[in-house]
């Protein structure tokens, strides 16, 4: 529980370093919610100095920080204006279609690369390990930009999958396994575009680890024995690799959540990517630092399970800390 609990201290620290910087950055950027009410000539001067005077936007910025710090602890995580609502009832949504999309392909990514990568390694030097180099080096060299609007290109040529959205229009009228089944279709290609982007990481990692753990001695007894090959490398190598790739969990959560805000936007997933480009074109403060800390959230989230998993697999981090 020590570790945990400092792990999660270390955790809250980064959100409110995360907070300042992105309240700072985003006060200071040229332009706010109501610049673009200026260059209307319908609109009064005095009404846009009104609204100012309301949202607190003629507030040195100290204070600013120290008014949307108590809205946090209502609650409601500032005001956003673009949307006339609290940030807070904009976020969940949003947070919880971005877990749908990404914990999917997280899963689906990890189910894929440690048998994909455990085969590279046992195929070390052969045709079988080249091809596999070839394909993850093809991959890393896609933009996300550019895979994404390659499968939106693929859906319109095909016709079978949804361009974009998350379900379709007759979504409530049709019955629980209509309605999971139309989620799925619609989730099929973001899904597939996340795992394409953090598949040839993984796998690398994976088979590097594998190859630095089939080299040790405790293997090459252990195959002296007689023990099987497919028993040795999916049971003991694996074990005795685990630990940088729980450690790997935790980056390819951060790299997956990134990836996830270009791959929503480009295929109209109503998660937070959308929102927080939304936010940043409307100059809507609060919105935009709500969007940044949820983000960043979910990453220390992925971070703490990873942590955990960490502490679990390694005795040695028990050891030190008894």
């Amino acid at each position: 529980m020590r570790y945990l609990c400092r792990r999660l201290g270390h955790g809250l620290l980064v959100l409110a370093g995360v907070s300042v910087l992105s309240f700072v950055f985003t006060a200071l950027a040229p332009g706010d919610f109501l610049s673009e009410m200026k260059l209307d000539p319908r609109i009064a001067p005095e009404t846009v100095a009104a609204l100012r005077v309301r949202y607190g936007l003629d507030q040195p910025l100290p204070l600013k920080y120290l008014h949307w710090l108590e809205s946090v602890r209502r609650g409601d995580l500032g005001f956003s204006f673009a949307y006339n609502s609290p940030v807070a009832s904009l976020l969940w949504p949003r947070a919880r279609n971005t877990l749908l999309l990404t914990v999917p392909a997280t899963t689906l990514a990890w189910l894929i690369a440690v048998p994909l990568g455990a085969w590279s390694a046992s195929q070390r030097g052969r045709w079988g390990d080249r091809l596999c180099a070839g394909a993850t080096t093809a991959l890393l060299g896609v933009p996300e930009l550019v895979l994404g609007l390659m499968l939106l290109l693929l859906a319109v040529r095909t016709r079978y999958f949804p361009v974009g959205g998350m379900v379709s229009a007759r979504f409530a009228e049709l019955g629980p396994w209509g309605k999971l089944e139309d989620l799925a279709f619609h989730l099929f290609l973001p899904a597939s575009a996340l795992i394409l982007l953090n598949l040839p990481v993984l796998v690398r990692h994976v088979r590097a680890s594998l190859i630095e753990v089939l080299a040790a001695p405790f293997v090459q007894a252990a195959r002296a024995r007689g023990v099987g090959w497919r028993r040795l490398l999916f049971r003991d190598a694996l074990r005795a690799a685990a630990n940088p790739l729980l450690s790997l969990l935790g980056l390819s959560i951060a790299a997956l959540l990134s990836a996830s805000l270009v791959v929503e936007a480009i295929m109209s997933w109503p998660g937070l990517g959308p929102l927080l480009l939304e936010a940043i074109a409307a100059r809507d403060l609060h919105l935009v630092i709500g969007a940044v800390l949820c983000s960043t959230l979910l990453l220390l989230a992925g971070n703490f399970v990873a942590d955990a998993l960490l502490y679990l697999a390694d005795p040695r981090l028990r050891a030190d800390q008894a």
